[in-house]
């Protein structure tokens, strides 16, 4: 009877591990899936043995280097969550082992539980990174070894000679800053950060599958509407979306401003052609890593450099990629001169959006900067639907006639903002609206709207009429 309570005791601890580990896969594949993503876009793991030594040094390089190589696997689906439930359930399991030195199989099973849930919450959070984990499993590994000596005398003698060792090969586990005591999922901020990924991967359709949920955020809004102009559908589909302001469309690029809004905010420039403006985002972005590492903001950096010619520096940034694992492939075959005809084109296609004129440009002057892209490449259709975007959200009518003018687009906002404008001057008529292409059905549609405005909440005559009464309340 004692033996078979053991065994079914042993059995609840497998289950209990079992249910920890598919747990913790299921969570950060399913219900937060790019959380590990975008660490992996912030770290590099370099096959380099110099860079290795440089690099892994002092206090605590076990776990650094151990974290930094895990990492590079996070933006692998299954490979990443696979890693962090392993580690999970393995500090789980390494703490009952401790504790069924001192107690019985169910207070054991209880404080592993507890421990899990603790480094669970810990690589759930948005300001973390692996090697607090890493260095938090080995800890508690080494303290399981000094207790499997069987004499007395020698296991606190072991615990700390071993403890001693990991402090300089492990480091401390706990960081003010990226080593919280207690994380919270924020799931909304997963999805925007899953829309960032996507848009830095150039998937447009996956971009607006995840936009389809307001998240009511500058960010969120500022990759639904890249994705609509890369498709070309920016003048119908703005005002689908919640929009704050003319920074839902141009977000500025400033050291004031966290690491992600930095590195998103250079994204809309890379794709219109404003590779001095993406460069300021890529770098600082850089800068303002944990680690002033990242994949993502090195291989941007390359791109960028090989657009505007610069082929010493995206040399500097293709050599340190070639020598990575994901990123290695992709890093030599864009070397100079070993570019194939596909990678030559996609380079000149986007070398032809470029502004003409070789100058400095701020991400604080963005009319100026579109319209320069637009004297240089007038066929730009996204910089077209920006720059017009950009005067109706600023709610300048003036410039918005003066630019629809010289650079029409297609869709209903704009047509419907040349009729606000000439109703402004008391020149609204047919006539005068067949100037701008605008025929009578929309004229039509106007007179409808002001019959029952709330039927046409997707209008920019709604979206003016509704942010002028919020200003006056």
């Amino acid at each position: 009877m004692k033996h078979s309570l053991a065994t079914r005791i042993s059995s609840s601890g497998r289950i209990a591990a079992a249910v920890a580990f598919l747990s913790a896969f299921g969570f950060f594949q399913f219900a937060y899936p790019y959380h590990l993503m975008r660490r992996e876009q912030q770290t590099l793991f370099v096959y380099d043995w110099d860079y290795i030594r440089q690099t892994y040094r002092g206090s605590g390089w076990l776990a650094r280097f151990v974290g930094d190589f895990l990492e590079q696997f996070f933006h692998l689906p299954v490979v990443g969550p696979l890693i962090v439930a392993l580690i999970l359930t393995a500090i789980g399991f390494v703490v009952y082992r401790i504790c069924r030195h001192f107690l019985k199989e169910w207070p054991s099973l209880t404080i592993a539980a507890a421990v899990f849930l603790w480094s669970f919450s810990r690589e759930s959070g948005n300001l973390f990174i692996t090697q607090y984990s890493v260095a938090a499993l080995g800890y508690l590994s080494l303290i399981l070894a000094a207790l499997q000596f069987r004499k007395a005398w020698l296991k606190p003698l072991a615990a700390v000679l071993l403890l001693a060792a990991g402090a300089w090969a492990l480091g401390s586990p706990y960081h003010k800053y990226y080593g919280q005591l207690w994380g919270v999922p924020k799931f909304a901020y997963d999805k925007v950060i899953g829309l960032d990924t996507e848009v830095s991967r150039e998937n447009w359709d996956k971009v607006l599958k995840l936009s389809q949920k307001d998240l009511y955020m500058v960010e969120a809004s500022n990759c639904y509407n890249l994705a609509h102009a890369m498709k070309g559908d920016l003048g119908d589909a703005l005002l689908n979306h919640s929009q704050s302001g003319p920074y839902d469309l141009l977000m500025q690029v400033s050291t004031s401003r966290a690491e992600f809004s930095n590195c998103l905010a250079g994204e809309a420039w890379f794709q219109l052609g404003e590779m001095t403006v993406a460069e300021q985002s890529a770098i600082i972005a850089l800068q303002g890593s944990p680690k002033h590492t990242g994949a993502r903001f090195i291989q941007r950096l390359a791109r960028i450099n090989l657009i505007s010619g610069e082929e010493g520096a995206a040399l500097k940034y293709l050599n340190l990629l070639s020598r990575t694992l994901f990123y290695g492939k992709w890093a030599r075959s864009m070397m100079p001169g070993r570019q194939d005809t596909a990678a030559l084109a996609q380079i000149e296609a986007a070398r032809s959006r470029m502004p003409r004129i070789d100058m400095v440009h701020h991400s604080d002057t963005p009319r100026v900067n579109l319209l320069g892209l637009l004297e240089g490449d007038p066929d730009n259709s996204p910089a077209r639907q920006f720059l017009l975007c950009y005067d109706l959200m600023r709610f300048d009518m003036d410039d918005f006639i003066e630019d629809y003018s010289r650079y029409p687009a297609k869709g209903h906002i704009f047509q419907e903002a040349v009729l606000l404008r000439l109703s402004q001057l008391e020149e609204l008529s047919p006539e005068n609206a067949a100037k701008y292409g605008v025929g009578t059905d929309m004229i039509n549609k106007l007179n409808r709207f002001f019959r029952n405005p709330a039927l046409y909440e997707d209008t920019y005559w709604y979206y003016f009429m509704d942010t002028l009464y919020e200003s006056e309340q």
